[in-house]
């Protein structure tokens, strides 16, 4: 399945076409030099830098109260978000109060601390929500200006079950509009910006997330991924999120609700900052359905087989793959052979190359039913169809409610068939097959995140169908976790996504712990000794691999 000479001289015009925008782009976009831009200030308060599991054994134990935990990200948030702009709603009276509650409890628990462990393993534990999802009393609008008076009645079960486990919600944060652009921007909330630099963004749609997950005002934190939305704005802000197998964790309660065939790829999961908290997190938030990924399983990394896929194989629609993301991949691809004495076997997949027509294809194929998935200028406009063409002249006249990723994405909607061809199913069919076989039930792949590093604000609109290289296995069902590995020579997050057969779950989830422990996770966007030298290329030494 060798490129044609057509798709090769495509791509060389594509890209050329998004070298000119871009340069335009620099040319006309306000500038701001980078001594004139601000950074975030170091981490202070040392309850910051403690997991969450671990701050929850902290509370158990009488070592620290709950309201000073929460107090400590309540002040972090207000130290941080004026710059980044992630928390869109705060409940901090409520949640200081819940604190309280908490330390009550434990004060008077007679039962010890194991029985608290397993019935509230969270207890006292900030977290924070992703506006798309229902928590009650906070809004609900996915950034939409129409549902700006939307306010939540009642809990996602996903939330609920968090709650129930302990944890207490600080807010809500910002996303793309309508959850469907990979920038966190709209016109109700203004737009995110990423810890590490402020003139980068911080992905979509859980930017808000990721945001203030990586600048060390939230801990964990619950967000949703149809086509990367938990990925990229983990990888954007160098923090860890997991996508879990499909339709293990419960994914009701958040706008807009998906339809025709999406409800088989829409995941909810969580994001943090370490490693260790994604399995709890993830066991909580899957509820009983956690029974089907066997969590509790010893997972030996030296039993596993390891694959690398540098990249799609040039899709002529996606950018190249950054130099120095290519280079990490390939540092851990060593890191493996020397700590495991194990072989990774580099591997191409040709219908890699497809992903972008795959997964648009499956979005708005028909479901089960036979009926066609709500279409994005309805939801746009709350149920009523609005007119992107009229949208877009509104736009140019700062009349219009909508931004202009939302527009340009109904703009493309017009041309797009419901009915995937067949050669596009054939190679859907075709990779689904190959990868199941190839990962089996102890497989992990190595695959990029994303082709670039964060970009700058707004640059996603000349690339478009980067999200691909994530968007793809939602299509696929797979389970998916990121990882960051340091920070590039601009001190913008590396990373790459840990990849699995189906509910096999717990093998990436293992495999970011050891690269956690490889490469040094998560790094504070403040800490000004941050530097590629001292992250990517003198990673610590780990020899721990089960």
């Amino acid at each position: 399945m060798a490129m044609t000479r057509f798709e090769r001289l495509l791509g060389l015009l594509l890209r050329a076409a998004v070298r000119v925008f871009l340069a335009v782009f620099e040319l006309f976009a306000p500038q701001r030099g980078s001594a004139e831009q601000p950074r975030l200030p170091p981490i202070s308060s040392p309850l910051l830098r403690v997991p969450a599991i671990h701050l929850a054994r902290q509370i158990r134990r009488k070592e620290v109260t709950s309201v000073e935990v929460v107090q400590a990200y309540i002040d972090r948030i207000q130290e941080v978000n004026p710059l980044i702009n992630a928390l869109v709603k705060d409940r901090f009276a409520a949640a200081l109060q819940e604190a309280a509650q908490v330390d009550k409890l434990i004060e008077e628990e007679t039962g010890g601390e194991d029985v608290l462990e397993d019935r509230l393993p969270l207890l006292g534990v900030p977290v924070t929500v992703k506006e798309a999802f229902a928590l009650q009393g906070m809004p609900n609008s996915t950034g939409l200006l129409s549902r700006r008076t939307v306010i939540s009645g009642v809990d996602a079960p996903s939330v609920a079950l968090l709650k129930r486990a302990g944890a207490i919600p600080l807010g809500v944060t910002n996303c793309s509009e309508l959850c469907m652009w990979l920038e966190s921007h709209n016109h109700l909330y203004g737009i995110t910006r990423n810890p590490y630099n402020l003139g980068r963004i911080a992905g979509g749609s859980s930017g808000g997330e990721g945001s203030i997950i990586g600048s060390g005002a939230s801990v964990v934190g619950v967000g949703s991924d149809i086509g990367g939305s938990i990925r990229i704005p983990c990888f954007f802000n160098g923090i860890f999120g997991h996508k879990p197998t499909s339709g293990i964790v419960n994914n009701a309660g958040q706008h807009p609700p998906p339809s025709g065939q999406q409800p088989g790829f829409l995941c909810t999961g969580p994001m943090c900052r370490y490693a260790e908290d994604l399995m709890p997190m993830l066991r909580i938030m899957a509820g009983p359905a956690a029974e089907k990924l066997s969590l509790s399983a010893e997972v030996d990394l030296r039993n596993l087989r390891f694959f690398s896929v540098p990249h799609d194989g040039g899709s002529p629609l996606l950018s190249p793959v950054d130099p120095q993301l290519i280079q990490a991949q390939k540092k851990v691809v060593e890191r493996l052979e020397a700590d495991l004495g194990i072989k990774v076997k580099e591997v191409r997949i040709p219908q890699l190359k497809y992903s972008f027509q795959i997964w648009g294809a499956m979005m708005s194929s028909p479901g089960k039913d036979g009926k066609s998935p709500t279409t994005f200028a309805e939801l746009m406009g709350g149920g009523k169809r609005v007119w992107p063409a009229w949208e877009l002249f509104k736009c140019m006249l700062g009349v219009s409610p909508h931004t202009v990723a939302a527009i340009g994405l109904a703009l493309v909607e017009m041309f797009q068939s419901s009915q995937p061809s067949q050669f596009i199913l054939q190679q859907k069919e075709s990779l689904q097959r190959e990868l199941e076989e190839l990962l089996g039930t102890d497989g992990v792949l190595l695959y990029p995140s994303h082709p670039q590093l964060a970009p700058k604000h707004h640059q996603p609109i000349f690339t478009p169908f980067n999200f691909s290289y994530t968007g793809i296995f939602n299509i696929l069902g797979l389970p998916v976790t990121q990882c960051p590995l340091g920070l590039s020579v601009e001190g913008l997050p590396l990373g790459l996504q840990l990849v699995a057969g189906k509910l096999q779950d717990r093998l990436p989830l293992a495999t970011a712990l050891y690269l956690e422990k490889a490469f040094g996770g998560w790094r504070d966007p403040g800490d000004r000794a941050h530097t590629a030298e001292n992250t990517l290329n003198t990673p610590k030494s780990s020899s721990n691999a089960t």
